[in-house]
């Protein structure tokens, strides 16, 4: 099984870069995963803006040379790994910005006769690591389950990824935020996840 991991957050500094070490780690220990590519939007400076013009139109993204590199990634992956804090209720801009030129069409959908397009990454999973200030059921409660219906039903599904997990962890800036459990909690998943 290849792996990607794709990690957002500026600072390795961070509870989150502590998430990338733990699943990183997980990771290298699982007999049934053979590679693992890791990519961090903020260290390789990954521009977000979407740009069109005359020369750039959105409908020849899904060959744009300058992201063959990531296009390669995603499809070399089996699973694919997101790490990243939830700010306002969704994932970072640099990663939104990343799925809006990445997640394009006819590289991962492709328009058909009907309503529903055809998803181009099946077979693939998918894990969401995502952090945040308040509490972990904040989320559900308060934005009825905002993030999970983007990530899953408008993203994931609409490409053909049906299987998504995720891991959301509230309470981080909290001294009480049980930290360290949760690191462990991740720690041990990767470390026994199979396909």
């Amino acid at each position: 099984m290849n792996t990607l991991v794709i990690y957002t957050y500026p600072n390795h500094k961070s509870l989150n870069y502590a998430f990338l070490q733990k699943v990183m780690e997980g990771i290298k220990e699982n007999p049934q995963i053979k590679q693992l590519q890791v990519l961090d939007l903020y260290e390789e400076g990954f521009n977000p803006l979407l740009q069109f013009n005359e020369q750039k139109r959105r409908r020849d993204m899904y060959r744009d040379p300058a992201l063959e590199k990531y296009r390669n990634q995603l499809t070399w992956a089996d699973k694919i790994v997101f790490i990243y804090p939830i700010w306002w209720g969704r994932p970072p801009a640099m990663l939104l910005g990343y799925i809006d030129q990445l997640f394009s069409a006819n590289f991962a959908y492709r328009d058909k006769k009907g309503l529903i397009p055809e998803g181009l990454l099946k077979g693939k999973s998918v894990v969401c690591v995502s952090t945040m200030k308040g509490p972990t059921n904040y989320l559900l409660v308060w934005l009825n389950n905002a993030h999970k219906i983007l990530m899953k039903r408008a993203l994931f599904s609409f490409v053909g990824i049906k299987k998504v997990k995720f891991f959301e962890f509230g309470n981080m800036e909290n001294s009480n935020g049980k930290q360290i459990k949760k690191l462990n909690k991740v720690y041990q998943y990767f470390k026994k996840v199979s396909y």
